[in-house]
């Protein structure tokens, strides 16, 4: 930690899933103080992607926007959270509504919701859709929303991979097809061309940044919740949220909206124009020069852009 970054501290959650006979519990950090009497800034709650995509990646946002006070956190089955291996392929078990029973479990469990002057909901991609889910609901203290690289539906989302994947040399196209049609998508030439798709659409920078990749080794370990509600990659989506649509609930997000992606975003402007169309106090911010990871692409605008408009 540098001299300038803020103190953090760590702790674990109890969380009670009915259907388990064994104890759960969420892990999380806290960057800064939540008591309203030592800082007066909003505290903003940070969902990372996936599913399967610990928070490790999000730590950047801890030192970027001090002093507000940043909570991120690892959803059940990740990083330092309970893992449940024997889960595979359970799709019954892994649901968006577990991992949203999760997400208010720890809103209540370390008090945002009770806190003077509530709490901001940061979410990116995965975790842009799991904070849409939360506001739709009218949280307590709820106050406001950021969805960066979120699409409002998995079906639009899927539609737009198959534009970006068509655009693919015809080479990785063909290895991508033919290890998908085989079953085998856990080979070595099916993970260099699904790199090359992300190296256009998921993150521009070579290498990717320590945190990101720290967070993409966690998959490595335990591939879980990412195969069993994704799939073996962005997109050829055959997990839990490959159905997943809330465009018909979005009007009920009734708190201020902030909307980011990147021009060559693997979440096109076509999978979050739903968000834009059915918000009444919406903004949306495009960065030209960014992929699905902005936060490392154009990590000062991006912060400005955030702490702006949470600070407005």
């Amino acid at each position: 930690m540098s001299p300038s970054a803020p103190a953090f501290t760590n702790g674990t959650l109890p969380f009670e899933v009915p259907s388990l006979d064994k104890p759960c519990e969420t892990w999380y950090r806290i960057y800064g103080s939540l008591s309203s009497t030592d800082n007066k800034h909003t505290p903003l709650l940070a969902l990372h992607g996936g599913p399967g995509f610990p928070s490790d990646y999000m730590s950047i946002l801890g030192p970027a926007l001090a002093p507000r006070p940043v909570i991120i956190y690892d959803q059940l089955g990740n990083g330092r959270s309970t893992h449940l291996p024997e889960t595979m392929g359970d799709t019954s078990f892994w649901t968006p509504e577990l991992l949203l029973s999760e997400l208010q479990n720890l809103v209540t469990g370390i008090g945002l919701d009770t806190r003077p002057g509530g709490y901001d909901v940061l979410g990116h991609s995965w975790g842009g859709m799991l904070a849409a889910m939360h506001a739709v609901t009218k949280p307590k203290g709820l106050r406001k929303l950021v969805l960066v690289s979120a699409p409002a539906s998995m079906p639009l989302f899927l539609q737009e991979q198959a534009k970006l994947r068509a655009n693919l040399p015809v080479d990785v196209q063909e290895v991508l097809t033919k290890h998908e049609k085989e079953d085998t998508t856990d080979s070595k030439a099916y993970h260099e061309a699904v790199q090359v798709f992300n190296e256009r659409h998921m993150c521009l920078i070579t290498p990717m940044p320590e945190e990101f990749q720290r967070s993409e080794d966690w998959i490595e370990k335990d591939p879980t919740v990412y195969h069993t509600m994704n799939g073996p990659s962005e997109f050829h989506v055959i997990g839990t949220i490959k159905d997943w649509s809330i465009v018909c609930q979005i009007p009920n997000i009734s708190v201020p909206t902030l909307l980011l992606n990147g021009r060559h975003d693997e979440a096109t402007d076509a999978t979050m124009q739903p968000f834009f169309e059915g918000i009444d106090k919406v903004k949306w911010v495009t960065f030209e020069n960014s992929s699905h990871t902005a936060m490392f692409e154009a990590p000062e605008r991006f912060n400005t852009t955030v702490a702006g408009f949470l600070a407005e």
